[in-house]
């Protein structure tokens, strides 16, 4: 049959999303969810919705949450763009600044979305290798970026767990010249953040997200902020309504409620330290994590077969095929019950080898 779509379609195999599986009784450790439920004034605001009205369309710029977004990082309004998860954020920005002719440096291992973005915008990508041991950053980013026009740092990185040094990232975004994209799905759980980049610098955008920290990935809302003249580029782009009516309402009552919120963030660091300390324990090659994930290579360096095995006894994690990545997975940090069946199961699993 003929093909009607653009060749940069026919081309691709298309970004492949975290499974979401339909078994009962799973321990699923594989897409980075944060194991508490959101913020109980959340309950208490979907109790209060009218159903009337949904008849009506959403704040198409959902102001209140741009401003409350704003005031978290001592911006105005008019430096935040609110989107249908970062994703949809990230759609815009390669439209906005990536082309046949405009390319975009990413960090390799990074988010495998990066790449699929740039082949539709037929853009060509600019891949700068982390170290293949410890996945640190070399010093000369923007020399091996080239004439990239988009740079995106993932911080923490994806799916290593580990974070740029905060000096060298303010050094890329000193010298780059084009946009920086410093991707901060995960920041929540690291130990600092680069949101004051974004207000020291015309060319930085920094991109968040409630999907991790704030427990709504079922919402799907992130957000961005950076100089008001970027975010006013990347509203020429978005969807007319893009964020539903319920994903803002819930999103501001939730996202208000900061003591829970750091209270539920705490406890996955806590437990991020533990499930560290057992796996090294065990045998395991953990790299340092500033996420609500770890990044870990089995005593057997067997990654695809420990990764099948847990399949079987319904424990779900992530692997990532390839050279480098290929010798690890990436192990969601779960609530305690399900690190404490985790480590029970690979406990018995290395003793009987």
């Amino acid at each position: 049959m003929k093909s009607y779509f653009r060749k940069e379609i026919d081309a691709i195999a298309g970004y492949v999303p975290g499974e979401q599986p339909k078994a009962a009784k799973l321990i699923k450790l594989n897409t980075n969810e944060n194991p508490y439920p959101p913020s109980p004034e959340v309950r208490k605001v979907l109790a209060r919705l009218k159903h009337v009205d949904l008849r009506l369309y959403p704040d198409p710029t959902a102001d209140e949450l741009r401003d409350l977004f704003s005031e978290s990082v001592k911006m105005k309004r008019d430096n935040v763009i609110v989107g249908n998860g970062s994703d949809d954020l990230l759609t815009m920005i390669f439209r906005a600044f990536t082309s046949y002719e405009l390319p975009v440096a990413v960090f390799e291992p990074s988010y495998s979305l990066y790449p699929v973005l740039a082949a539709l915008q037929g853009a060509p990508v600019i891949k700068i290798d982390l170290d293949k041991e410890d996945f640190s950053y070399p010093e000369n980013i923007v020399e091996l970026a080239g004439n990239a026009n988009l740079l995106i740092i993932t911080r923490p990185n994806a799916p290593t767990g580990n974070c740029a040094p905060k000096e060298l990232v303010e050094k890329v975004c000193r010298e780059f010249d084009g946009i920086v994209l410093i991707d901060e799905a995960y920041s929540d759980f690291a130990a600092d953040n680069c949101a004051e980049f974004a207000k020291k610098f015309d060319n930085v955008l920094v991109m968040r997200t409630l999907s991790k920290g704030s427990s709504m990935a079922g919402l799907r809302v992130g957000y961005a902020f950076g100089n008001e003249n970027l975010i006013a580029g990347l509203m020429k782009l978005k969807d007319s309504y893009n964020v539903n009516r319920i994903s803002q309402v819930l999103a501001k009552a939730n996202f208000e409620d900061k003591t829970y919120r750091r209270k539920r963030v705490r406890q996955i660091i806590k437990t991020r330290m533990i499930l560290n300390r057992e796996l090294i324990a065990l045998g395991f090659k953990v790299i340092p994590s500033q996420a609500n994930f770890l990044f870990v290579s089995p005593p057997d360096g067997d990654a695809e077969g420990l990764f099948k095995t847990l399949r079987e006894a319904n424990i779900i994690v992530r692997y990532f095929p390839g050279e480098v990545t290929g010798k690890y997975l990436r192990i969601t940090v779960g609530s305690g019950s399900q690190n404490i069946n985790l480590i029970r199961f690979l406990k018995n699993l290395y003793r009987n080898e």
